[in-house]
C-alpha cells in the first residue's frame, strides 16, 4: 500500500523529469553488419526494430569507467552514459543490450551525432524516467 498523496508526487516527479529531456534521440536495433568492398568499412545494418525516437536526457555517468579494450584491432576507449527517456514511453519490445542510439538533436550541439551503444535498460514502477545505460565507443 503507498502512502496518501504518493500518486500525486510520483507524477510531479515523472513531469520535473521529463522537463530535463531537452534531447532528441532514436534508438533502434541494427540489422547483420553491412561491408562496403569498395571503402572497407562496415557500417551496422538496418534497422530491424525500431524502439523509440523522441525526446531524452542523453548525459555521462559521473563515474564513467573509461575503461580501454581491445575492438577490431584497435584501442578505445569505453564511456558510460545514462539516457532518461519519458517514463510514459509506451514500449511494445525491450531495447536489448547492442540496440543503438543516436543523439539527433542536443541544446549541446556538440552531442548531436553522438552514436551510444546500449548495455542494459532499468524498468521500475517508481521511476520518474525509463533509464537506459550506453557506452559511446572512441
Amino acid at each position: 500500500m503507498t502512502a496518501p498523496g504518493f500518486e500525486e508526487f510520483l507524477a510531479r516527479g515523472r513531469a520535473a523529469a521529463e522537463d530535463l529531456q531537452r534531447d532528441r534521440i532514436h534508438l533502434w536495433m541494427p540489422g547483420p553488419d553491412v561491408f562496403d568492398r569498395a571503402t572497407g568499412t562496415t557500417t551496422p545494418g538496418p534497422p530491424l526494430v525500431d524502439y523509440y525516437t523522441g525526446g531524452a536526457r542523453v548525459k555521462p555517468v559521473a563515474a564513467a569507467s573509461g575503461e580501454e579494450v581491445d575492438a577490431a584491432e584497435r584501442q578505445i576507449t569505453l564511456t558510460d552514459f545514462e539516457v532518461s527517456v519519458p517514463w510514459s514511453t509506451t514500449v511494445t519490445e525491450r531495447p536489448l543490450p547492442g540496440a543503438v542510439l543516436d543523439v539527433l538533436d542536443s541544446p549541446d550541439t556538440r552531442m548531436v551525432g553522438l552514436r551510444l551503444w546500449v548495455t542494459s535498460v532499468e524498468f521500475n514502477s517508481t521511476a520518474t524516467a525509463w533509464r537506459i545505460r550506453a557506452e559511446v565507443r572512441s
